[in-house]
């Protein structure tokens, strides 16, 4: 599969690799969208030990970001980061097709 209109920060690959070096996994992060949330949609992020067949994938300094086809149409053009702030740290997702989100940025609408 060709490589999705995706995008993976160095912060977040540097963050995922720092984890999954911690877990002796490799550094793969899978992406996926479920039914739920208070908007809708929500996101869910996990270490895989790597991508199926029929995944997307894109690759940031040695990191990969895997995504499942179905969780693909609703997260094309995203922008997958890591951030800190004063209220903790988290892998945040900047969607450009969310028509509504929460609060904490968990969960979104299209």
């Amino acid at each position: 599969m060709t490589a999705p209109p995706l995008t993976l920060s160095p912060a977040a690959a540097a963050r995922v690799a720092a984890i999954a070096a911690r877990q002796d996994k490799p550094a793969v992060l899978r992406l996926a969208v479920e039914g739920g949330g208070c908007s809708g949609f929500q996101y869910r992020f996990g270490l895989a030990d790597g991508p199926d067949a029929d995944d997307a994938v894109v690759e940031t300094d040695g990191v990969r970001l895997v995504i499942d086809p179905v969780s693909l149409d609703l997260v094309a053009g995203c922008k997958v980061d890591y951030v800190e702030s004063l209220g903790g740290a988290a892998f945040k997702v900047e969607n450009p097709q969310a028509t509504a989100g929460c609060g904490c940025g968990s969960s979104f609408a299209v």
